[in-house]
């Protein structure tokens, strides 16, 4: 078996005990060699062997491999064994090669065959793949290029406390909540098909019906991926007493805390674009804090009317939340809530009031906010801020009135229908007028899950 990075480093397996094996072992040390790369021989057998490189790319900071060949022992099993292992090991977008699949040494539904292994693998992971090569009988490989992210999925005895529970969150379903109203549901929708289509594996999207039709419910369902079985959708109403009913829709972020049926969860503004797979951000170690968050753009440390000092202030619309040791301070969320009511930016300076000093910053292309606006105006409390970290962002916020340029969003590699939807031939953001919003709904619904590929990674 071999697994290799490409242009990179080749790490084949094989016994070489035999004079035949001798054989192959100098000639692929020799062919090797002549390569000039990088390169190292484990002489072990196949599951030994790639548990060690597992174990190593646990330590890894850029794991995986971008080809794998696996050419072995001929028993289902074991082919299936190795299949699996290697697997783990295969970034988004490698070839893996199983040898041997229409071998004519044994019948193909022996055990003994190595086919069934890899009909059994292939079934097992449907959905994540490819397939290149292995339907016709003259294909004597399968081959597969794989279209999942990687995953190693366990950790290892003297893995810290840390990395365990961020490997077994990258395996994770993704819990997406958001707080969405008649006015929003077109932008949420957006949200909704963007953050599925970047991201692999299961999700499912809570939204709290903060007054939503039946018509915004039947095309926020239809922004899901009709490929997507691991994809659901479901709607939640906001408690009786919460403080969306008080003090209106603006504060209903809030209710999501004891609405949600889930311990942990990925909050969302509804005016956001995912461009790429939120599975790094779910998987994120909150350590000792209660909540996620970037640095606010705009104010990031606050602004005058708080009167309290130069103190980093998050924005509030993407957050990742412990909603298990969150729900044990409900009450003085609700009474601060109340308190700050009037507050110059609502909900979010309430937010940075009872989190002040419990929320861990994250990287600003997990929110990245005034895009071609504010963010480009040179202002002394953005000195400290990464806002290279925008160029390529995984999310853009879509925040306050002024909103990015069409110039803006097209050097993040934006696709033109993405940007215009219905398809018309003038250069507009969001159609508008009285039909606007239904124009952007067709357009969103036929097209929006062939652009997004197309953006760039």
């Amino acid at each position: 078996m071999q697994v290799s990075r490409l242009a990179s480093k080749h790490r084949p397996f094989d016994r070489f005990e035999t004079q035949a094996g001798c054989e192959r072992f100098e000639k692929m040390t020799h062919n090797l060699k002549v390569t000039g790369f990088k390169h190292r021989i484990l002489a072990e057998f196949s599951v030994p062997g790639l548990i060690t490189l597992l174990e190593e790319a646990t330590h890894n900071a850029n794991p995986g491999f971008d080809w794998i060949y696996i050419d072995g022992s001929h028993e289902a099993s074991d082919t299936f064994l190795d299949g699996e292992l290697a697997w783990r090991l295969a970034r988004n977008g490698s070839i893996i090669v199983f040898d041997d699949y229409h071998w004519n040494a044994q019948p193909a539904e022996s055990p003994h065959h190595p086919r069934r292994g890899i009909d059994s693998f292939m079934t097992l992971h449907k959905g994540e793949y490819e397939m290149l090569s292995g339907a016709k009988d003259e294909e004597y490989q399968m081959v597969l290029r794989k279209t999942t992210d990687m995953n190693i999925g366990f950790a290892f005895n003297h893995t810290s406390r840390y990395q365990v529970k961020k490997e077994l969150l990258r395996d994770a379903p993704v819990n997406i909540a958001l707080a969405v109203d008649t006015a929003y549901a077109m932008p949420a929708s957006v949200t909704i098909r963007s953050a599925a289509s970047a991201t692999a594996g299961r999700i499912t999207f809570y939204v709290l019906d903060c007054g939503l039709a039946a018509s915004d419910k039947a095309r926020l369902r239809e922004s899901l991926p009709e490929h997507r079985s691991d994809v659901t959708l479901v709607f939640l109403s906001p408690p009786e007493s919460g403080l969306t009913q008080e003090l209106g829709p603006i504060w209903s972020k809030f209710d999501l805390i004891q609405a949600l049926p889930v311990e942990r969860a990925l909050y969302l503004d509804a005016d956001i674009l995912v461009r790429k797979s939120l599975r790094d951000l779910w998987s994120t170690e909150l350590r000792d804090k209660l909540i996620a968050a970037s640095p606010d753009v705009g104010h990031p440390y606050g602004h005058p009317s708080q009167k309290s000092g130069r103190i980093p202030y998050f924005n509030a619309g993407v957050m990742l939340i412990d909603l298990t040791r969150v729900r044990l301070i409900r009450e003085d969320i609700d009474r601060t809530s109340r308190e700050m009511k009037d507050s110059y930016f609502k909900d979010q300076d309430a937010l940075n009031f009872i989190f002040r000093d419990k929320w861990l910053e994250l990287s600003l292309a997990w929110n990245a906010s005034g895009l071609g606006t504010y963010a480009n105006m040179a202002h002394q409390d953005r000195e400290h801020l990464k806002l290279g970290e925008m160029k390529d962002p995984s999310i853009v916020h879509f925040t306050g009135p002024l909103h990015p340029s069409l110039a803006t969003l097209s050097t993040l590699g934006c696709n033109r229908m993405w940007l215009n939807p219905g398809g018309m031939p003038e250069p507009l953001d969001i159609p508008t007028g009285q039909n606007g919003g239904k124009r952007w709904r067709r357009g969103l619904h036929g097209k929006v899950g062939r652009v997004l590929p197309s953006m760039k990674r």
